[in-house]
């Protein structure tokens, strides 16, 4: 649409996609080895100035820039830290500035914290329901599923239900069928916390995201057995034991789940893959794949789009990197 190109989209919403439940934060750092996530400093700007813009376009915020706390669990990890401050790359994006946020008071921290610049979190699902009432207006939308089958080759392109197009890219997330992806289910839980007053992003084997309010997001689990179970029991009493273990002065047992308000508790399939690499190509005539974005979706969305956009209408090659040819 940017280009000025006629689009139309068909989307059946379906239990278990991930961009639904997902908490949309963009992190430059992979936090558990403090390594630069891939091409964090090219992609981090183009997902900030599209987030931006799309606000811009649908009259509301969705990108929220946050201080991301890392909080260290042991002495080791806090010197690793500041060994990795050093490095002329990850080192740019970190810190070990003291973060003054009076909710911080409430984190256990015995070996105290870092933190990451330039972090910041995406309101995944208010930007997916603005698009698509937009969509809807513009009668670009049908909420329909689409199979291979309903796919009709045609001179110059293909026709699906009666439009045509030069170009069909299919974005089927952990539903596709795509030699190198590897579905994992993620679940997180919305919680009140009452008198918390924390305002930064933390994370310490997990996160906690403040939305406003008293509520917070905490996530998230990794499970890559019975993927599309939905929530679960264990998930749920996991990431409440986690919550219980970073907070002080919470007088509740780690047992005790519901002494933890839970507002709502989200399971979602993440389309991650072998390599931890998108999949992005062409899978025939005048047809193509966006797939693959795994947990760093909303970091890696824009440029990948971009990128295919890019090859399918100006012939530029595909990086090697994220062509699923790499597993044909």
């Amino acid at each position: 649409m940017r280009r000025g190109l006629r689009v139309r989209t068909f989307d059946e919403p379906r239990e278990g996609r991930a961009s639904w439940v997902a908490a949309g934060l963009v992190n430059p750092v992979a936090l558990r080895r403090t390594f630069l996530s891939w091409r964090a400093p090219e992609l981090l700007p183009i997902a900030g100035a599209f987030y931006r813009e799309a606000g811009l376009h649908l009259g509301r915020e969705f990108w929220h820039p946050v201080p991301l706390v890392k909080v260290f669990p042991s002495a080791k990890e806090a010197g690793e830290w500041r060994v990795r401050m050093n490095d002329p790359e990850v080192g740019h994006y970190l810190s070990v500035e003291t973060c003054t946020d009076p909710g911080l008071q409430r984190v256990d921290q015995p070996y105290g914290h870092g933190q990451v610049k330039r972090a910041a979190w995406v309101d995944m699902v208010g930007l997916l329901n603005a698009w698509r009432d937009r969509w809807k207006q513009e009668d670009i939308l049908e909420e329909r599923g689409v199979r291979p089958d309903d796919v009709r080759q045609v001179p110059g392109g293909v026709d699906l239900y009666g439009h045509t197009a030069p170009h069909l890219v299919w974005c089927e997330g952990p539903f596709a069928r795509i030699k190198g992806s590897v579905p994992v289910r993620g679940e997180r839980l919305t919680v009140r916390l009452p008198g918390l007053g924390l305002g930064v992003l933390v994370h310490r084997g997990g996160f906690i995201l403040p939305l406003g309010g008293d509520d917070y997001r905490v996530g998230s689990t990794y499970d890559w057995d019975n993927v599309w179970s939905g929530p679960t029991a264990a998930a749920r009493a996991d990431l409440l034991r986690r919550l219980h273990k970073l907070l002080l002065h919470t007088p509740l047992e780690p047992e005790e789940a519901e002494a933890f308000h839970v507002v709502d508790h989200w399971a979602g399939v993440r389309p991650t893959t072998s390599d931890r690499r998108p999949l992005i190509g062409t899978i025939g005539p005048h047809q193509a794949v966006l797939n693959g974005l795994g947990s760093k979706g909303a970091m890696l969305a824009p440029w990948c789009a971009q990128h295919l956009l890019d090859h399918l209408l100006d012939g530029k090659p595909l990086d090697p990197e994220v062509d699923l040819a790499r597993f044909a």
